[in-house]
């Protein structure tokens, strides 16, 4: 008996010896993505991702998706968190202050993946409908006190590489206060430059930076058409020419905006539009193979419900109205998308901070 029970330890311990490299193979081997495509529908939280299924013409990208985790977004110095914290704590991995730009809780700068990427010899790429210096870009490339300070973000867009650049804040680079005119250097700098239409001097080998708003672009119901989708189109075919890969960070903007406005129509458009923008990703993803696409809020805005339509002290439960229960951010749990290698590790409950992390993983040595 003692003789059998020796043998059936040792074949034991041979099988599971046996099985741990092939795990550990095929885990290296699937999650390291060479790019990364993080869309951020600033405001958007699961609400404003159900009215995809619900106002839309077309089946929601969000379906797409198979792996979907929730992170927690609390800042450092209060219960709810603005755009700046919450973008610095994706960007940097950091959690940090309300009105933090690219710093940590005491003020110290902390390096974002894009620079990193950037100095690991990836391309990089931001776009926006609102200014590339408003809260959620600037926290991927500039480091200030406080997200305000939009020309001194744009300064320090001046400090950084960005290969490929779409959104507003045109006034910040070429209509400052202290009669700076940021434009020329770009231009001596190789930059192509648009100011009033997206693509017109677009050359492909060169880095490209189009400010086409003096501050944020305009609405989709005030005839933005097809800028967000189109940019990220732009965007991804120039940085895939880089062997090395790219990372690519998205904004869908004024999802927000419409939230802070309590605008149930500005909502929804702007979703449509975003959700156009994530096909394109997944899409562009699935092809190459070599892509994660990570799709998140920074918060929610509005208190946003899908709620029946109330009348004559009745429910109509064959129409949908949306209403909301703030004009300012909640505390809402925010749902996370992924798509591609190493998707798996979004899946769960966790800070929003740990999404830097999580995307770092084998995607810079």
């Amino acid at each position: 008996m003692q003789l059998f029970r020796t043998i059936f330890a040792a074949v034991a311990l041979l099988l599971i010896g046996a099985c741990q490299p092939t795990k550990t193979v095929n885990r290296s081997a699937t999650t390291a993505p060479k790019n990364i495509i993080l869309l951020i529908g600033d405001g958007m939280g699961l609400t404003q991702v159900s009215t995809s299924f619900y106002f839309s013409d077309q089946p929601s990208n969000f379906a797409r998706f198979k792996h979907i985790g929730l992170h927690q977004n609390t800042p450092t110095d209060a219960k709810i968190t603005d755009s700046a914290s919450g973008a610095t704590a994706f960007s940097t991995g950091f959690k940090t202050y309300n009105a933090a730009i690219g710093v940590d809780s005491d003020t110290m700068p902390q390096k974002t993946i894009l620079e990193i990427a950037a100095a690991q010899g990836k391309s990089t790429g931001l776009v926006a409908t609102s200014s590339i210096t408003h809260a959620t870009p600037a926290a991927f490339f500039a480091h200030v006190a406080n997200r305000n300070s939009h020309e001194d973000i744009a300064a320090d867009f001046m400090k950084t590489s960005v290969d490929f650049t779409a959104g507003g804040g045109l006034k910040f680079y070429h209509e400052r206060s202290d009669r700076k005119d940021f434009l020329p250097e770009l231009a001596g700098r190789g930059y192509q430059i648009d100011t009033s239409t997206l693509g017109q001097h677009y050359d492909a080998s060169k880095p490209y930076i189009a400010l086409l708003a003096a501050d944020g672009l305009p609405k989709m119901t005030e005839g933005r058409g097809d800028f967000l989708p189109k940019a990220t189109q732009m965007a991804l075919q120039h940085l895939s020419q880089n062997k090395k890969g790219f990372f690519l960070m998205v904004e869908g903007s004024q999802i927000d905006w419409g939230g802070h406005a309590n605008d149930g129509t500005y909502v929804i458009e702007e979703m449509k539009d975003f959700d156009k923008t994530i096909g394109l990703a997944l899409d562009f993803a699935e092809k190459d193979g070599n892509t994660l696409v990570v799709v998140t809020a920074d918060h929610e805005t509005g208190g946003l419900a899908l709620s029946s339509l109330q009348a004559f002290g009745r429910s109509d439960y064959g129409q949908i109205n949306p209403t909301f229960s703030t004009g300012g951010h909640t505390a809402a749990l925010i749902p996370v998308f992924a798509y591609g290698p190493g998707a798996e590790r979004f899946m769960g409950i966790y800070q929003n901070n740990d999404i830097f992390g999580k995307m770092m993983e084998g995607f810079v040595k």
